[in-house]
């Protein structure tokens, strides 16, 4: 098998029915096949699938994006696996560049389209808009600072770009979007896949920094281990799951990143990193607190708590790859947007 395109459903009966489709007919490839992951869904979603060309696995219970992502996985044999999420749009051949791609630079381990804003596409297809605007998770690549904020080429902060062609360029990218991401089955399985202690939220980040770190039978040459393509744009309505605002979210997003701090960064970088990050986050929370966000700002406060429970199961690391580190931008996406008012 060349390729297999794998979905993670949960109680998405009404999404799966929205997108499943478009998956369908622009995924006519010989040797790929689609298959969706229902991590124990109590709707109809089994119903609908089974009436489906795709192949269903069933699993027993909801265990996350992550830990479902890797028992789906552990199904798959094919060369390459796409991680999709149930609510992405996707376009003509969209599949096809990606591959032929990757055929060719055996280097590149991992790699994302464009991920445009559906609800900023159906606007444009109305006429209301003359461009359609990135979408916040994933945007044109992903990229990180050096107090370990994720952020994207079209996206930074709070601020999303339209898509104009600004970043029409294939271009190395720190990590690619779960939402849509190509990835050498072989290597996804080698270094454990996602962690499942994440659950969900930025658990592709976590991977993907380990992809630069890992010294698996890949050459360090070329663009990179991981890249956008950008000649294929695919459409992401995001938020599925979990709402912006909603507080396990917020939970989830504050305390993933910090384990993914422990977890990758070494001990000369780690320790400043997480001070600084100490009076950040409590900044953060105070923030939401006085502007009313109470359950977000207990949730900060909650997802520090936890890591600190969590944190003796992530043995700090002596030293990092230098790739990897090299890869961090040099920069504050808090202090350029807040008080020097960047956009990008």
């Amino acid at each position: 098998m060349k390729c297999s395109v794998v979905i993670l459903n949960w109680n998405g009966e009404k999404t799966l029915r929205q997108f499943l489709p478009s998956v369908l007919a622009h995924t006519q490839l010989p040797d790929v096949e689609v298959v969706v992951a229902d991590n124990g869904s109590t709707d109809d979603s089994l119903g609908y699938l089974r009436t489906q060309p795709i192949r269903v696995i069933e699993l027993d219970k909801n265990y996350g994006f992550a830990a479902g992502y890797n028992h789906a996985i552990e199904q798959v044999d094919a060369e390459y696996t796409v991680l999709l999420n149930s609510d992405v749009e996707v376009t003509p051949n969209w599949l096809d560049t990606m591959l032929a791609y990757m055929d060719a630079h055996p280097e590149v381990i991992a790699a994302q389209p464009k991920i445009g804003s559906w609800h900023s596409k159906q606007q444009y297809d109305k006429g209301e808009i003359s461009a359609i605007r990135f979408e916040h998770a994933g945007a044109a690549g992903g990229m990180m600072d050096m107090l370990g904020y994720p952020y994207c080429r079209g996206r930074l902060m709070t601020h999303i770009e339209e898509d104009r062609g600004q970043y029409d360029d294939i271009a190395p990218i720190f990590w690619a979007t779960g939402a849509c991401l190509l990835i050498r089955t072989r290597t996804y399985k080698e270094l454990g896949g996602l962690d499942a202690n994440f659950f969900a939220h930025q658990e592709e980040i976590d991977l993907c920094w380990r992809l630069w770190n890992t010294d698996i039978g890949y050459p360090i040459s070329g663009i990179g281990r991981i890249v956008v393509l950008p000649d294929t744009v695919v459409y992401h309505v995001g938020g599925g799951t979990l709402g912006y605002e909603n507080p396990r979210k917020t939970f989830l997003n504050f305390r993933n990143n910090l384990l993914m701090l422990r977890k990758n960064l070494p001990l000369s970088q780690l320790w400043w990193v997480m001070i600084v990050r100490f009076f950040m986050d409590y900044v953060a929370a105070l923030q939401m607190l006085v502007t009313g966000q109470i359950p977000n700002a207990k949730a900060v406060l909650e997802a520090r708590w936890a890591y600190h429970k969590m944190k003796a199961q992530y043995p700090i690391a002596s030293k990092g790859k230098q790739r990897a580190l090299n890869m961090l931008a040099h920069r504050s996406i808090v202090f350029d947007f807040y008080v020097l008012g960047k956009k990008q």
